[in-house]
Formats: structure tokens, sequence, C-alpha cells
């Protein structure tokens, strides 16, 4: 089975994360504090460019298309709400993948907890807003 997806919602997926990225890592919400507890230097990630932009969409996509897959599966198979499915999906993804590969990752690097709390959260807020970008506009015929 092909799972059926949505590619317009997955392209707006795709681009809440740069919106969501870009309210989260402003200076007045969490920035600074990101960019003190991850130790970033604000002039080398300038000179970095928009290269870090560029990862992040492509990246995100992958997440947006494997998201609406898994969620189209999950939905197939337990029926119910597509809504439904798209946030225990996500949420479930964010779970077993993102907070315990991260975790892990984190523990070993010997990074603080507050960043990884303050990274986790990020990827939990981005997630969930992809999940209902997919999860209220289903592939057709849903």
């Amino acid at each position: 089975m092909i799972p059926e997806v949505n590619y317009w919602a997955v392209v707006v997926a795709t681009l809440s994360t740069l919106v969501v990225g870009s309210i989260w890592y402003t200076p007045k919400v969490f920035g600074t504090r990101w960019m003190r507890l991850a130790k970033v230097d604000p002039k080398a990630a300038e000179a970095a460019g928009i290269w870090p932009i560029v990862t992040t969409v492509i990246v995100s996509f992958l997440t947006s298309w494997v998201l609406a897959g898994s969620v189209y599966i999950a939905w197939e198979f337990y029926q119910g709400a597509f809504f439904t499915a798209a946030v225990v999906t996500a949420v479930l993804l964010w779970i077993g993948f993102t907070a315990a590969r991260m975790i892990t990752h984190d523990a070993f690097e010997g990074r603080p907890p507050a960043l990884t709390t303050l990274n986790l959260a990020h990827e939990l807020v981005t997630i969930l807003v992809m999940a209902v970008i997919i999860g209220v506009w289903p592939p057709a015929g849903v």
C-alpha cells in the first residue's frame, strides 16, 4: 500500500517550520537563551548565510512528507478522525524518534539539560503545527 498524501498540505507544513522557527528563535522569545545555552556565536551564525535555511527547508519537507504518509497509514489502520490520527501520530513519532534520540545524543555530548528541553519543546511545537496542517487538510477522498 502506498499512502495517499496531500502534497499541498506537505508544502504548507514545510513552510510552517520556518514560521515556528522564526518566532521561537527570535531574541525576545528563546533566541538569546538558545544561543547562550548552545554556545552559538552570532557572527559565525550570520556568516553561515542562507545554507542553514536551505537545509531546514529540505529536511522539513522530508519530515512533513513522512509525517503525512505515517498519518495516512495510522488512519487506515485505526480509522477514526484523520485529524486525531495526525496529532496522535505526530506526538508518538516525536516521543519515539525525536525526543528519544535527542536526549541520548545530548546526554553523551554533555549538553545542558536546559538546552535539551528547549530544543525538544521547539521540535514538539514544530511537529504539532505540521500535524494540525496535515490533519485539517487530508488527501482527497479521506
